[in-house]
């Protein structure tokens, strides 16, 4: 309700409330409910004194546009419940940035210290802050219940100006292996590594395709440990090794620039019985090139992620033959999802 029911919104909490008709499961949830409907449809609307930090964000709002400094205080922050976002919009030039911080910080989420690293640096939060947030960071049970996937960590590492945030992050990086599943059996995991592969994911992302490429497959190998071949490939192909308590960001750095896409000359170099073939690419293989899946057995899965959305397939789906288009944390989950449904044991394994 604080963070989202606006006048600036098309839909409204009310709204929401209005269609779905929710049942309260808490007296105070009843009452807020109540508060939500009232305001968006004009009737008197005092705040019950039931939602304190409605009434408490109020105030704040109200005092903060004379006296900002009063959004310095992280007490008053945390009653209010008032997000990162609303602060700094609130605060705009009148108090100082990394005193702001400092008083965001301790009410922050996990996953709002992950995307602002670089913005605690340019307003030059003191090391000790720096370290409480890096502890947060690496602190194996916060990762668990930020459900994080590998791709954020990398993408906060690869925003972060200073080198204070490097260990924590790669630390974060290793724990969150743990949302990736464990596979059976031996998979082989190719990931596209030509040039097509290095521009941004998206216009609001500095990650690149072939980043997110590598961390997928470098994260599937390192989760199954001893049963992933990892290949990079382009106009030519290479293992990467991958041991076991290293540091997942070492295993990035040794991915190069391989040039053209040449995807059915690696896919039978490096196929030797493996149980299941996972290929990260833009797809824009060689035009006179043929189905890569071809250099496989029928009955083995193929899984393509195009990242990029060239026009053009590099080959065409159908059984044990599966396309997905871009490369989300939900990739991760996919293969086992697919292969337990092929068995018959999903939804219940």
């Amino acid at each position: 309700l604080l963070k989202y029911d606006t006048d600036s919104k098309g839909f409204r909490f009310a709204d929401v409330i209005d269609l779905v008709h929710p049942e309260p499961s808490a007296p105070w949830q009843g009452t807020l409910f109540a508060h939500a409907l009232d305001r968006r449809h004009g009737r008197a609307n005092e705040v019950p004194i039931e939602l304190p930090m409605v009434t408490a964000n109020a105030f704040l709002r109200t005092i903060a546009a004379s006296d900002a400094d009063i959004l310095l205080s992280p007490e008053k922050l945390r009653e209010a419940g008032m997000t990162w976002e609303d602060a700094l919009s609130l605060a705009g030039n009148r108090v100082d940035k990394a005193a702001l911080w400092t008083a965001l910080i301790p009410t922050m989420g996990y996953m709002a210290l992950l995307r602002n690293l670089r913005n605690f640096d340019q307003a030059g939060v003191s090391d000790e802050d720096a370290a409480t947030v890096a502890a947060r960071l690496a602190d194996p049970e916060q990762v668990a219940k930020s459900r994080q996937f590998p791709f954020r960590f990398l993408a906060a590492y690869r925003a972060a100006p200073s080198l204070r945030w490097g260990h924590a992050l790669d630390k974060a990086l290793t724990a969150s292996l743990a949302n990736v599943p464990e596979l059976p059996g031996r998979t082989l995991v190719l990931v596209d590594r030509s040039g097509s592969m290095f521009g941004p994911m998206s216009g609001r992302s500095e990650l690149t395709s072939a980043d997110a490429a590598a961390i997928f497959g470098a994260a599937v190998a390192m989760r199954n440990q001893g049963r992933v071949d990892l290949v990079e490939f382009g106009t030519g192909s290479a293992r990467i090794e991958v041991k076991a308590g290293e540091s997942l960001l070492r295993v990035i750095d040794r991915f190069g620039n391989l040039g053209g896409t040449n995807t059915l000359a690696a896919v039978p170099q490096h196929y030797a019985g493996h149980d299941r073939v996972l290929i990260v690419t833009d797809e824009q293989a060689w035009a006179y090139q043929g189905d890569p899946g071809s250099a496989i057995p029928a009955s083995v899965p193929l899984y393509t992620w195009n990242l990029v959305g060239y026009r053009a397939g590099h080959g065409p789906s159908g059984p044990n033959r599966h396309t997905f288009a871009g490369l989300t944390d939900a990739a991760f989950r996919m293969v086992p999802l697919l292969e337990a449904g092929r068995d018959g044991a999903w939804p219940w394994l």
